[in-house]
Parts: C-alpha cells; structure tokens; sequence
C-alpha cells in the first residue's frame, strides 16, 4: 500500500540567515511547494534569527528549537511531538552542525520515538581521510543509522561509499538550479537596481558570492594585474567572511573594479549575473573537502560563460565545460584565459552549451521532484 507523504520537516538553516545552506533550502521548499501545494513544510531552524517560530510567504512553518553547534537537540524533539512528520530531512554542514554525532542521535530517536517515518541527511560536504578534521570521518561512519543520504556530486558519493556508507543507501540528486529570470532586462536596470552607477567598459567580469580566502579574490587580483591593457570591468559582489580579504578587495585601486560589499540575496546575485558577460570563480581547493559551489549553479542558470578553477567545488564545470578552467592558485593561467574569453567571446558563449543544458536538466523542480519520489519510496519501503 502506498504512503502518501503529507509532512516533511527539514533540519537547518534558513533565512534570514546568511548561509548558503539556509538560501539552498528555501529553494529546495518553494519546488517543493509548488510540486504539491498541500504538502506540510516544517524548518526546525538554528536560533541565530530569533527564537519565535513564524510562516513565511511560502506557508512554511519555521521553527527555531536549537542553536549552532548545538550538543543538545531536546528542544527539536520537543517541537516534532507537536507535529510529528512523514519525513525529516537533515540539510547538514560540518560549519553549522559541528562534527560530532548528536544530530544524528537526534534523528533517531525521533524515528524510535515515533515522531519521523523516515530520516534522510543531505550532506553539503564530505570530508576525505586527508582532511585536517579527523572527526568528520567518525561522523560519516554514522550515516548507516539514517534511511537516505542524499550527495551532490559523484566525488562525493563515491567517497562514502569507500568510507563504509552503504550503496543503496546513497542517492545522488544535483544541487538545484534556477534559470535567470533577469536576462531580458538591461544593464542600466540591472546597475540601478543593484545601486549601481551605470559605468561599465568593455567586457564585465563578475565575481558574486561570499567573500573568503578559498575563493581566490587575490588570485584573481593578480591575475588581473597582467592584463592592464585589456578593456574589462570586474565586478565583486558579495559579503566579507574575513578580515583579510575585506582589506584586500578595500585595496583595490583600479579604475575598472567595481565593489559591493554586503550580503546578497540569492535574487541580488541574480541580477548580479545577468548584468554581466562573464563569470570568474578562481577558487581555492579547501583541503580535505569535497562539496558543490552553489554559486555555480546561479552562475550557470545565466546562461554566460563561466571560467573557474579545477577544483570539486566546481567539478561540474570541469566536466561540461573544460576549456574554461584552471588549475587553482595559478594567476598566470587565469590571466590567459580571462584574454581568450574576451577575444572569443562568442565562441565562448557557444562552447558553453552542454553547461547550459545542464542547467536546464538540474532545475529545481526537476530536483524537488527526485526529492518527492525520494520521500515517496523510503515511505512505500519498509527498509531500503
């Protein structure tokens, strides 16, 4: 007899906290939503927004019970005995969750106290054995006690498959993408929605998202140096995560480099995207790491070229479109290929074609439909 799933609660971050994580699971909600209008959403939410629980304009129930890092999930158990879900799905990252077990404790003893059918765990990074952090190996060890793990990436599901995960058990669905809803509109729109002057030259090279160290602002800053010559404009558009690389971008003094320092929301880094030509994600590989750039995924829903680094944060850029990457760190390479995208542009452009059906097959309702049928068999399935 088939189980008709009614309610699904999601474990994480969500908005208006800045975390990618927290805008992937909005998105992952509003397909969701729209698949089927009558399904339940719950968010057991980390308390970093607030403690009251509200409904956002989606109609999801957001319930902050836990803080980050928490050690004692009792008052999510709490919240789930009101409500109680067909499915309860865990959006995990090491950078909210810590390494240690007790979330996962804490799914199961939601399912053994009844309160989930099934439990399912989205991991948004796998570490390796040559990761400096020793105990998220111990906590992928644990995933065998959750019905579905859920990867984004081939690196990734390989990876725990070799670390003792068991096969059936691992589902592979792609991160989402969102086709850009802004490529019609002009750049002087664009600019000015953004707060932008309308001051652009030559080809405009966009870097957006959160700015870090592993995202090789200073590679790209050097890279840049060598082609002074060229007409371009870089745009670098996203919030600071660190000190050093805030000082970097402020010392910027070139005349083409325009900057936006602040939080962007995912439709900010939309128009972000669709106001420039092209898209430059010179990332640093994080060492002992594997995890798909969500940033790539609203890049690639604009339709532009992208060149980034050959590292598994962009692998799927590597695998559709190789003629446009780099190996990470080097400002040499990136400058070389930052001089043929501009002189080949059109090219360029057409090369890109297998990414942007890519993008097409991996939009979010095609990925919240897996996630249904997911939902849908664990529940038909008394065991995997």
């Amino acid at each position: 007899m088939e189980h008709s799933i009614k309610k699904v609660g999601l474990v994480s971050r969500y908005p208006p906290v800045h975390c990618g994580v927290a805008e992937y699971t909005k998105m992952v909600v509003s397909a969701l939503r729209s698949l089927n209008p009558r399904l339940e959403v719950y968010v057991f939410s980390t308390d970093e927004a607030g403690n009251e629980a509200w409904q956002d304009e989606l109609g999801v129930h957001v319930i902050p019970c836990y803080p980050r890092f928490a050690s004692d999930y009792s008052m999510l158990l709490n919240a789930l005995s009101e409500v109680s879900v067909d499915v309860l799905h865990l959006q995990h990252e090491y950078g909210i969750y810590g390494m240690g077990r007790e979330v996962i404790n804490a799914l199961s003893k939601a399912k053994e106290e009844g309160l989930a059918k099934k439990t399912v765990v989205t991991m948004h990074t796998v570490d390796h054995p040559y990761t400096e952090r020793k105990d998220t190996l111990k906590f992928q060890a644990s995933l065998n006690s959750v019905d579905a793990v859920i990867v984004h990436s081939p690196l990734q599901e390989f990876e725990l498959q070799i670390q003792g995960v068991e096969a059936p058990r691992l589902h592979r669905i792609p991160h989402g993408t969102l086709i850009n809803p802004y490529l019609c509109y002009t750049r002087s729109y664009l600019a000015k929605s953004l707060g932008l002057q309308d001051e652009f030259s030559g080809v405009v090279l966009a870097v957006p998202g959160f700015l870090r160290r592993d995202k090789g602002i200073d590679v790209l800053l050097d890279a840049l140096e060598m082609l002074r010559d060229m007409r371009f404009t870089l745009l670098i558009a996203g919030e600071s995560k660190d000190p050093k690389v805030h000082d970097l971008v402020s010392a910027s003094t070139s005349a083409k480099t325009i900057i936006m320092e602040k939080y962007l929301s995912s439709d900010e880094i939309l128009r972000v995207v669709a106001l420039a030509d092209a898209i430059v994600l010179p990332y640093r590989d994080r060492h002992g790491a594997y995890a798909v750039s969500g940033i790539l995924h609203l890049s690639m829903g604009g339709l532009k070229p992208i060149v980034g680094s050959r590292t598994p944060r962009l692998v799927e850029l590597y695998q559709f479109a190789p003629r446009l990457t780099v190996p990470p760190g080097e400002p040499g390479e990136l400058a070389r290929k930052i001089a043929w995208l501009v002189e080949n542009y059109d090219y360029a452009v057409a090369y890109m074609t297998e990414l942007y059906g890519y993008a097409a097959r991996t939009q979010w309702i095609r990925m919240a439909h897996r996630h249904l049928k997911l939902y849908q068999n664990l529940l038909t399935c008394s065991s995997i």
